[in-house]
C-alpha cells in the first residue's frame, strides 16, 4: 500500500508504529515551530548561537575532507550516482548539486508526515518570480504508536523561501527588482490541531465566501488511523498567521464533523473540484467507499450506503475533474474502477485491471480530461487514455508505462497548468518530474549523457527520503513540495520545467 508502513525493523525505514526520532524542541505555549532546518545556507540562526550548517549539519570543511578520505562512490561509468542503483560507501553523503535548482529548502517536523496538501492563498497566481515565497499548508503527523496522542492536524505558514544564490548574481545583467530581499531568512509558523492517531490523508477543501473582502471557509478531511474521518474548519487557523496576537480557543480545535462510517482505516480521500459546497469520497481496507455531503444549513451527512465492488483496499479515490457525479478508485485488488455516484446499484461502471500489484496511487488530468495516471507497488506507473476503458473482454493498454522506479510508487500527480508534466514520488527516495511529450524516436531525446536505462522523458530527480506525498504548487508554477522523512520545496531551474516554452 503506497501509505501503510510496516512494523519497525533494524533498518532506517520510518516504520508505522516503530521507533521515532526524538520530537524537536518546541515552544507549546506559543505552539511556533520556528525557523527553518534550511540545510543550504551558510549559517543557522538560533536564537542561542549561529553555527556553521552543511549539508548534513556539520560544517562543509569538515564534510568535504571527509568525503575526499573516503574515495569514490560507487556510481555509473561515466560518474553519475544515481539513487536506488548505487550504493554510498560508509563516511560518504549526498549532496544535491545545487546549480539545478533555484529554491531548495529541506524542514523536518516533529513527527513524519505521510500526507499534506497545498492550500490556495489569496496572494495571486503566477508568482513565480516573487521571491521570497510564501505558502500555506495542512499536514497530519506519524507518530510511534506509543505515543499517538502527539499526533496533531498542522495548519502552517512557510515564508521568506529564498531562491539559491548563484555566482554572478550580484551582476545579474536582467537588473530586476524583484530580487530584493531573495535572503530573507525562511520561517515556518504553524498552529496544532491535537489528534490522537496517525493520518493516513489529509485533503483541503475551500468554499467561496459571498464577501470578496473575506477569505473562503478552508475545511480539511482528515483520514486517520482509528478508521475515523474528522472534518475541520481551519479558516481561523489560517488567519492568525496574518494577525498576531490571536488565539486560537480549544472549540476551534475541535472537528467540525467526525465520519464513523468505516469499521477499517483507510488512505483514501478526495473532496470534489465540482461542488464548491463540500462533497467527500473516502475508501478503506474493507474495500468500502462512502460519499458525505454538506448541506444547506452547514451540517454534514454521510450517506451509510457503501460503494461496493473492490475485493481488497481502495488505497486512493479521485473525482472527474470534468463529470461532477463520476469519480475513480485505485485497489490493491490491481484494478481501478469508474465509479458514477447516481447509480443505485453502488456498483462501479468500468472496471479495469492496470497491474498484478497493489495500485496504490491515481492521478486525473484537470486539462487533459480523459487522461488518469497510476501508480503500482512494482514501481511501475501509466498514463492511461480512459476513451479505451469501454469494459468487456478486451483490456486496454496505457498510453505510456515507465518501470524506471524500483520501489513502490507513493504518489503522483499531473502538472495543474500543463497536461505532459507529471509528479511522482517512491519509495526508492525519489522524487521525478517527468515530461510526456517527449518522443520516444525523438534522437536528440535520446542522449541522456551515457547513463544507462534513463527515460528520456525523465526530466528532473530530486532525493526525497521515503518519499511518500508530492504536489504542485497551484499558484507558484514549478514549485513542488514533497513529505517523507522531511518536507522538501524546491523549484528547478527554468530549463528544467520551461525548455519548451510551456
Amino acid at each position: 500500500m503506497s501509505k501503510r508502513i510496516a512494523e519497525a525493523s533494524e533498518g532506517d525505514t520510518p516504520l508505522k508504529g516503530g521507533d521515532r526520532p526524538e520530537p524537536m524542541d518546541m515552544d507549546i505555549d506559543d505552539k511556533e515551530m520556528g525557523d527553518f532546518e534550511d540545510e543550504f545556507e551558510d549559517e543557522f540562526e538560533s536564537e542561542d548561537e549561529i553555527f556553521e550548517a552543511g549539508v548534513d549539519g556539520r560544517p562543509d570543511a569538515e564534510r568535504e575532507a571527509e568525503e575526499r578520505a573516503a574515495g569514490a562512490m560507487d556510481v555509473d561509468s561515466n560518474g553519475t550516482f544515481i539513487v536506488g542503483r548505487n550504493k554510498l560507501e560508509q563516511g560518504q553523503h549526498l549532496a544535491p548539486d545545487l546549480g539545478t535548482y533555484e529554491m531548495l529548502h529541506n524542514l523536518s517536523t516533529p513527527w513524519p508526515c505521510l500526507s499534506f496538501d497545498i492550500v490556495r492563498d489569496g496572494l495571486g497566481d503566477k508568482r513565480e518570480k516573487a521571491y521570497p515565497a510564501t505558502m500555506y499548508t495542512v499536514a497530519g503527523t506519524q507518530a510511534d504508536s506509543s505515543r499517538a496522542k502527539e499526533n496533531q492536524l498542522m495548519v502552517m505558514k512557510f515564508s521568506g523561501l529564498s531562491r539559491q544564490q548563484k555566482e554572478g548574481d550580484e551582476s545579474d545583467s536582467d537588473g530586476d527588482d524583484d530580487d530584493d530581499g531573495e535572503e530573507a531568512d525562511p520561517i515556518l509558523e504553524h498552529k496544532a490541531i491535537p489528534l490522537t492517531s496517525t493520518t493516513n490523508r489529509i485533503r483541503a477543501h475551500q468554499i467561496p465566501s459571498s464577501d470578496p473582502s473575506k477569505p473562503p471557509t478552508t475545511f480539511t478531511a482528515t483520514m486517520t488511523e482509528s478508521a475515523q474521518v474528522f472534518i475541520h474548519d481551519v479558516t481561523p487557523h489560517l488567519a492568525s498567521f496574518d494577525n498576531p496576537g490571536t488565539i486560537i480557543t480549544p472549540q476551534q480545535n475541535k472537528p467540525v464533523s467526525t465520519i464513523r462510517a468505516h469499521k477499517s482505516e483507510g488512505y483514501a480521500l478526495d473532496w470534489s473540484p465540482l461542488v464548491p459546497g463540500g462533497k467527500l469520497l473516502t475508501g478503506d481496507n474493507d474495500g468500502l467507499i462512502y460519499a458525505t455531503t454538506r448541506t444547506d444549513g452547514g451540517g454534514w451527512v454521510t450517506d451509510t450506503r457503501a460503494f461496493q465492488g473492490h475485493t481488497n483496499s481502495v488505497e486512493d479515490i479521485q473525482w472527474s475533474p470534468q463529470e461532477a457525479s463520476v469519480f475513480a478508485s485505485a485497489s490493491s485488488d490491481g484494478t481501478v474502477r469508474v465509479w458514477d455516484v447516481r447509480s443505485k446499484s453502488r456498483k462501479p461502471a468500468i472496471t479495469v485491471k492496470v497491474s498484478s500489484t497493489d495500485v496504490n496511487v491515481l492521478s486525473w488530468s484537470r486539462l487533459t480530461t480523459h487522461l488518469l495516471a497510476t501508480g503500482a507497488d512494482d514501481g511501475v506507473w501509466g498514463v492511461w487514455d480512459l476513451r479505451q476503458w469501454k469494459g468487456g473482454a478486451d483490456k486496454p493498454s496505457p498510453i505510456a508505462s515507465f518501470a524506471y522506479h524500483k520501489d513502490q510508487i507513493t504518489s503522483v500527480e499531473w502538472h495543474p497548468t500543463d497536461d505532459s508534466m507529471v509528479a511522482v514520488a517512491a519509495g526508492d527516495h525519489k522524487v521525478t518530474l517527468w515530461d510526456l511529450s517527449v518522443e520516444l524516436d525523438d534522437e536528440e531525446s535520446k542522449d541522456t549523457a551515457g547513463v544507462k536505462d534513463m527515460p528520456p522523458q525523465l526530466l528532473f530527480e530530486h532525493y526525497s527520503e521515503h518519499a511518500k506525498e508530492v504536489h504542485w504548487h497551484p499558484q507558484i508554477p514549478g514549485t513542488i513540495v514533497a513529505t517523507g522523512q522531511e518536507f522538501s520545496i524546491f523549484r528547478p531551474i527554468p530549463v528544467v520545467y520551461g525548455i519548451h516554452g510551456k
